[in-house]
């Protein structure tokens, strides 16, 4: 079932941004190229270095239009965010994670899934497998993307590994059969993600978007119900004291507009009463105004909303201390890391009833709409610079390793990866988000459910919760299918989730391995044809 991108506005602008990322992303490459050339020498390699800088370049690429694409889905389907914002949050959160803690060191080999021992492996074969695995793992995440199928870039990265390390055991060396190389606990660990992932994203959005929703947004309908009986007295009152005003006679209806003439002033001050009052049309009026402050519309708002907003950020900040910042080597000891999380969560609470008694001489549903919007922001930022700093390991891992084998003819387990990498990664990731993310923004964002800042602040609270609580256990998740079963939660919270939808993403998390593996099994033939010959 492939989605359709919504259409678009602003197409010359659309035009102009096409044309500065196309020239940005070339000219990025082409420059970390001449970068490369410069420090592993032209030698007889030169065609593979090229080619490995293109194959990670477009995996690269292709992360940012589905994995990133799928981060920023909630936030632009709600209206918190446009895409051309969101690619300005991705532009600067995404590299930022990227290059301040996306780690100077990266595993070659992803998670263990494959034991390289078992064959007799040159460094060549080994660039060879981690080039083709990033091909495999490219092309695939491309066809999910142009469908609108958000996927796990770790396990499509993993797909083309398995692929092209066990048809390279068919045709090298091999001390054992080529499928005992694949640690096949690993992959029914893969396969366990696809159930647990969605399952805890779903229930933990279920629970906090249903306790948002019966706590505040019920509230708030409630009240602007019978704000709109207000806003109908009001009309009424005018009209009958027009009405009044037209069938008295002059001397009559100069004394009353003299009346309320003197009322209007009085009004206009403060520590008045109702027996201060002289005309009949605003003594109605006060009434009306001092049913209309019983109702108390914002209270909801007020009072419950920085709760919100302090569990919030003591989650993203635990996020990012813990996974996002892990590889800087902060040292943060237990009772540091509570200290800080404490600060943090008093900081925004403070923060956030002081923002959200200043909205309370705006409309009731605007106000709701700013205040979880604010939210969203930090949430869709954390999220960027958390991915940044974790996911973008599934380009640079397999492209560093190739480098450094080009370098120095060697295999290494873990390897260094400088700086200009991270930047090209991170442009190629901006790249794909605006050239081709539009479809899995569309199905996260309201293909599967309707988005409402509350909701996507729910879905993305959600899912970094969960992440951040599977990462301490050590469960088998995916954060993509984690993110997306908090989507599906919010939708059967509001009887809206689109089930029809989510059997082609399902079929398509199960054979992002196999479609990946497979993709990378032929290339992995591919390039030995030409260069391993």
């Amino acid at each position: 079932m492939a989605v359709t991108s919504k259409p678009r506005t602003g197409k010359g602008t659309d035009r102009v941004l096409h044309l500065v990322f196309a020239i940005l992303l070339t000219a990025t490459v082409i420059s970390f190229t001449l970068w490369a050339i410069g420090v592993i020498g032209v030698n007889s390699h030169l065609p593979i270095l090229i080619l490995t800088i293109l194959f990670g370049s477009f995996m690269a690429f292709n992360i940012g239009g589905n994995d990133v694409a799928n981060s920023f889905g909630t936030s632009v389907g709600a209206g918190t965010l446009t895409l051309k914002q969101a690619l300005l949050i991705a532009a600067v959160f995404e590299i930022g994670g990227a290059m301040l803690a996306g780690g100077e060191v990266t595993d070659t080999v992803k998670s263990g899934i494959v034991d390289l021992d078992g064959i007799s492996l040159s460094p060549m074969d080994f660039a060879y497998i981690m080039m083709s695995a990033l091909v495999g793992a490219a092309v695939w995440l491309l066809v999910a993307t142009l469908r609108g199928w958000p996927v796990s870039t770790t396990h499509s990265i993993v797909g083309g590994i398995v692929g092209a390390a066990v048809t390279t055991g068919f045709v090298a060396s091999a001390s054992r059969h080529p499928w005992q190389m694949v640690q096949w606990g690993e992959i029914g660990q893969i396969v366990l993600s696809w159930f647990i992932s969605p399952v805890l994203g779903g229930l933990c959005a279920f629970f906090l978007y249903k306790t948002i929703k019966s706590s505040i947004l019920h509230y708030n309908d409630q009240a602007e119900e019978k704000l709109s009986h207000i806003r109908a007295e009001r009309t009424e009152c005018r009209r009958r004291n027009k009405e009044a005003l037209s069938h008295m006679s002059d001397a009559e209806r100069a004394e009353q507009t003299a009346a309320m003439g003197r009322d209007t002033i009085t009004m206009s001050g403060e520590n008045y009463s109702l027996e201060d009052l002289e005309s009949d049309y605003y003594r109605e009026l006060y009434r009306i105004n001092q049913r209309a402050e019983s109702i108390n519309s914002h209270r909801a708002l007020i009072h419950g909303t920085p709760f919100l907003a302090a569990l919030g950020a003591v989650i993203i900040a635990a996020m990012l201390l813990l996974k996002g910042l892990k590889n800087i080597g902060l040292g943060l000891t237990p009772t540091t890391t509570t200290i800080l999380l404490i600060m943090v969560g008093v900081t925004a609470w403070f923060a956030v009833h002081v923002f959200a008694k200043q909205l309370t001489s705006k409309p009731l549903d605007m106000a709701t709409f700013i205040i979880f919007s604010w939210m969203q922001v930090f949430t869709a930022a954390a999220f960027a610079f958390s991915h940044g700093s974790n996911d973008i390991a599934n380009a640079v891992g397999p492209f560093a390793a190739v480098l450094d084998v080009l370098h120095y003819n060697a295999i290494v387990a873990e390897t260094q990866v400088p700086p200009f990498l991270m930047l090209t990664a991170g442009v190629a990731l901006i790249s794909g988000l605006w050239f081709i993310g539009r479809n899995v923004i569309h199905t996260v964002g309201t293909g599967l459910t309707k988005m409402h800042p509350a909701s996507g602040f729910s879905a993305e609270l959600s899912a970094a919760a969960v992440v951040m609580a599977a990462s301490l256990l050590g469960l088998p998740v995916s954060s993509t299918h984690i993110l997306i079963g908090a989507v599906l939660g919010i939708g059967v919270v509001n009887h809206s989730a689109n089930w029809s939808l989510m059997k082609p993403i399902g079929m398509a998390w199960a054979i992002t391995v196999p479609a990946s593996a497979l993709i990378g099994a032929v290339t992995v033939v591919i390039i030995r044809f030409f260069f391993a010959m």
